[in-house]
């Protein structure tokens, strides 16, 4: 039932920003936990935050933080994530998931049981 559909993505020069968005067009994840993942060429998808069923709490990976900013609107059901200061190690598909493997918060990709098909952001030096 979920479908989820990334866009916003591009090519923008280092230090720039972006900002993704990940809907669901039948408004079913209003209460899950929501991520963001992303896989560059010839790497592993890796995680890049995360924002729980009703956007109090958000957990970023290491490598993003300061820089990106999850978020939700519940009236429209989108998620967002703002890429500021942008480099081109984050060069990647970035990927939108819904985590329904049960409570609590997970970084690990193989707990999210819905995934848009991406959308690409690259960034150039």
């Amino acid at each position: 039932q979920v479908q989820l559909v990334e866009s916003g993505g591009g090519v923008v020069r280092a230090g720039g920003s972006l900002r993704l968005s990940c809907i669901d067009s039948a408004r079913t994840f209003s209460s899950d936990t929501l991520g963001w993942f992303r896989q560059a060429p010839g790497k592993e998808r890796e995680f890049v935050a995360l924002i729980d069923g009703i956007g109090a709490y958000t957990h970023y990976a290491e490598s993003v933080k300061g820089r990106f900013t999850t978020s939700r609107d519940a009236t429209t059901n989108t998620m967002y994530l703002q890429m500021n200061n942008l480099r081109p190690e984050d060069t990647a598909v970035y990927f939108c998931a819904v985590d329904r493997s049960g409570p609590g918060f997970s970084d690990h990709a193989h707990h999210y049981s819905f995934w848009g098909r991406g959308t690409q952001v690259t960034v150039s030096s």
